[in-house]
């Protein structure tokens, strides 16, 4: 027989509600637990963080102002440190699939906020005579300027604290390779055909410079994240809020939570739409999408080693198969494109999500962090991944300089000598023969040894220049 779990009445605006007894959060969660019962989805960690430093410094500027009484304000503002430092993790229990808004999200943090400072005061839980999740924990507030808020501040951190160091680490990794690779001659290609000669250096300064560019493009994100909601409160207008209250919070959060934040020039875009949201997700897919694109690369370089194209060898990290011993795999590689993919999905998500703000407030914005916030934690996580685990570790084999001579597109280089009909001619040639196009040269044109030696010098076509 099971036992019934102990409980404890809370009450809100609708009335009581059973609560379990040890929760720090009260009615008007449990009603949001019992209403959205959808998935096992919350809202990440440093999403929690954001919103638990928004409270702390707005209740320091309600403080300062002398809306909230210096005891109360220190206890609300311990409370709310707590929840941003993680300790009360296990209290956000509201599903992401929830109320559009997220007030379900924000009146879950005040009540956790307001309970934990009751406690810290003396009181007891749900005695909202003492401290009050409305009254005090969310004064000058709305969920609809402080839940879009703590999207862009959590995002914010996300970025600057594990997005940004991963790619650096990623792309000084390819930087470096491609210093190792320059000396390494092999075939171009395009259209998964052979081209004209490359270095495998040049190839990894690609690589790179996609990711130097990510980097970029990411500083932009950031720049558009930095301008937040908080200050418009209920539809942008800024009801119940102090003129100076939104500037005043943004000032402490940025020294706070180490990430620029600024409050929006307008107010009613900023509520209504999720469009720095979506930017910022479309950056990120961007990111994926050359994450896989460099990823793809190398796990084609690397296939074989014998019967494929084997021009590196990648670290060997796992067995590959159950069934085929001595069979290793691109498994780094694969984990890449695989978090590409859901960041391109997350994408999609997003973009519904933006499109769905009707007159003055976004109704998706729960899924719409949620996705945001993943596809950040992913992305920096398998960069810092494939750096330490694949990258770094790469090494040059001797199948690409071995078959840069038989390369037909060497030809390219005889054009200017010979003509372009002549050369193809030349190439034509050398495919039905088997010889190689300085072999084929050497017996239909007049050019010397000496002549051949300089124009079919495949280190010189790399860089034409010099």
């Amino acid at each position: 027989m099971a036992v019934k779990e102990l409980t404890r009445v809370e009450r809100d605006s609708m009335g009581t509600m059973e609560v379990p007894a040890n929760a720090y959060y009260g009615a008007s969660t449990q009603r949001a637990v019992l209403n959205f019962p959808i998935s096992d989805l919350r809202f990440p960690r440093t999403f929690v963080r954001a919103l638990g430093l928004i409270k702390y410094c707005a209740c320091e500027v309600n403080q300062e102002f002398g809306d909230i009484d210096g005891k109360i304000a220190e206890a609300i503002k311990q409370a709310a440190m707590e929840v941003a430092d993680g300790n009360l993790d296990g209290e956000f229990v509201v599903d992401i699939f929830q109320t559009g808004s997220g007030t379900s999200t924000n009146m879950n943090a005040n009540e956790v906020i307001a309970n934990r400072a009751i406690e810290i005061l003396g009181g007891k839980r749900g005695d909202r005579g003492v401290v009050h999740p409305n009254d005090h924990v969310n004064w000058g507030m709305s969920s609809n300027d402080a839940i879009p808020s703590a999207i862009h501040v959590a995002a914010l951190i996300g970025i600057k604290t594990q997005l940004l160091p991963a790619l650096e680490k990623l792309k000084t990794s390819l930087a470096r390779q491609s210093q190792e690779f320059m000396s390494v001659i092999k075939t171009g290609r395009t259209h998964l055909q052979d081209a004209t000669p490359i270095r495998l250096g040049q190839e990894f300064l690609g690589y790179a410079g996609q990711v130097e560019r990510a980097i970029v493009r990411l500083q932009h994100a950031q720049a558009r994240l930095a301008e937040v909601a908080l200050g418009g409160t209920a539809v942008g207008t800024g009801i119940n809020a102090r003129p100076d209250f939104a500037g005043k919070v943004c000032a402490k959060l940025s020294k706070l939570a180490g990430v620029d934040v600024r409050e929006t020039s307008n107010h009613f875009q900023a509520q209504s739409t999720l469009d720095e949201v979506v930017d910022a997700s479309g950056t990120l897919k961007t990111i994926a999408v050359s994450l896989m694109k460099i990823a793809n690369d190398i796990r084609w370089l690397g296939c074989g080693p014998r019967a494929g194209i084997g021009e590196i060898a990648l670290p060997e990290v796992q067995p590959g198969s159950s069934i085929m011993p001595g069979k290793v795999n691109p498994v780094i590689a694969e984990a890449v494109c695989m978090v590409a993919a859901q960041v391109i999905g997350n994408d999609t998500t997003v973009a519904i999500a933006g499109q769905s703000g009707n007159f003055e407030l976004n109704v998706m914005q729960p899924v719409a962090a949620y996705n945001l916030l993943q596809s950040i934690s992913l992305l920096a996580a398998v960069a810092a991944n494939f750096a330490e685990r694949c990258v770094d570790g790469i090494k040059a084999t001797s199948k690409g300089p071995e078959m840069v001579e038989k390369g037909l597109a060497l030809c390219t280089a005889l054009v200017p000598e010979v003509g372009y009909d002549v050369a193809a001619a030349i190439s034509h040639e050398a495919a039905q023969s088997g010889q190689t196009v300085r072999e084929v040269a050497r017996e239909k044109t007049k050019l010397s040894e000496v002549d051949l030696e300089r124009i079919l010098n495949p280190f010189k076509m790399t860089e034409p220049g010099l």
